[in-house]
């Protein structure tokens, strides 16, 4: 009896051995520091921008919302004692021609800026083919004065225009900081209210300018480009001289005057363009004033500027009314961003008033 006893009393000891046992055995199977959870897929954010909705007409730009304004063309006085000018950051394209004594004027061309209360200016006079810029946009042409041709033309033709001196001068102001006629200004929000006093239509289509992330420059184009990393453009007299330096890390061009950095008085920033055209026409002496015509119709030879290469163009009046530029026959497109347009002499010949990457 005291043996089955002993029996009993061990078969249930090792039963509960075992019991115990198996409990561990499962409690480290949980707990093993080896055994990796599951992952959990996590979806990161996107680096790419969102696009935006619109895009502006003369620079390509994406927007919030859609530039319609009609464009205005400010006549931005380029003397010497002009400078530095307000306002001009903030143009989308920046034209610059010849005036009379070998000094050049700026058409800048505002459409899509938002920045309606910032300064533009030194404003000067009006010639013929600074009306024809303008017209290449359809734009509302802003200036002080101009020469009998200009106004024959400005009137006879009814083309719309805020004048400072005929039939604008509430819309604009003289700065006491500089003397006359180097002081006078105006700002965006004043010249749209001049222009819907005056009844400008401002719901017109707005021209546009074919643009791409790649330009112009890309592909074959690219590969037989040269390179312009360092641009001199001679107008008339070697006493005057545009500079561009380009700047791989933003793209850009900068702009210089004789070796000096071409700033915008309103914020201090050097001026700057990612698209840069220089293209050759006639020019004629009028008078003995010195007064020009300039031929923007017939078309010709120019050279278009991008990432800092240079490629041979052909610049044409197409039947819109824009001033266009092409290459074997097919327009152009730009990069998005602001463009510099240069009209210089066709005699000498283009290649003349144009230096690259000389230190």
């Amino acid at each position: 009896m005291k043996f089955g006893l002993r029996t009993s009393t061990a078969a249930a000891l090792a039963s509960l051995f075992l019991l115990l046992a198996a409990c561990s055995g499962d409690k480290a199977a949980i707990t093993n520091p080896t055994d990796s959870p599951a992952p959990i897929e996590t979806e990161l954010p996107s680096t790419e921008p969102t696009p935006k909705p619109f895009s502006a007409p003369l620079t390509g730009v994406e927007r919030d919302d859609e530039a319609k304004d009609r464009p205005i063309a400010v006549l931005i006085n380029n003397f010497s004692a002009a400078r530095p000018q307000s306002g001009l950051t903030n143009a989308d394209v920046v034209w610059e021609v010849l005036a009379e004594g070998g000094i050049t004027r700026l058409v800048a061309v505002y459409q899509s800026t938002d920045a309606m209360e910032d300064t533009v200016g030194p404003i000067r006079s009006n010639r013929a083919y600074l009306i024809d810029i303008a017209d290449t946009y359809g734009a509302v042409m802003v200036h002080a004065g101009g020469s009998p041709e200009a106004y024959g033309i400005l009137q006879k033709q009814g083309k719309p225009y805020l004048d400072e001196i005929t039939n604008a001068g509430p819309y604009y102001w003289r700065s006491k900081e500089r003397k006359a006629p180097h002081n006078l200004y105006s700002n965006l929000e004043k010249m749209h209210q001049g222009a819907e006093k005056k009844g400008y239509k401002n719901d017109l289509p707005v021209a546009t300018y074919p643009f791409t992330a790649e330009g112009a420059i890309t592909g074959s184009a690219e590969a037989a480009a040269e390179s312009a990393t360092k641009i001199d453009i001679t107008f008339l007299m070697q006493s005057y001289k545009v500079g561009y330096l380009y700047d791989e890390a933003t793209g850009l061009y900068k702009r210089s005057i004789n070796d000096e950095p071409h700033i915008d008085l309103n914020n201090n920033e050097q001026l700057s363009a990612t698209n840069l055209v220089v293209f050759e026409t006639g020019h004629k002496t009028l008078d003995n004033v010195g007064r020009l015509a300039v031929d923007l119709q017939s078309g010709g030879a120019g050279y278009l500027f991008q990432k800092g290469k240079r490629i041979d163009i052909e610049w044409v009046r197409s039947p819109d009314g824009m001033v266009r530029f092409s290459k074997d026959g097919s327009e152009v497109p730009f990069l998005p961003g602001k463009t510099y347009i240069h009209i210089v002499p066709n005699k000498p010949a283009l290649a003349d008033h144009v230096v690259l990457n000389q230190q």
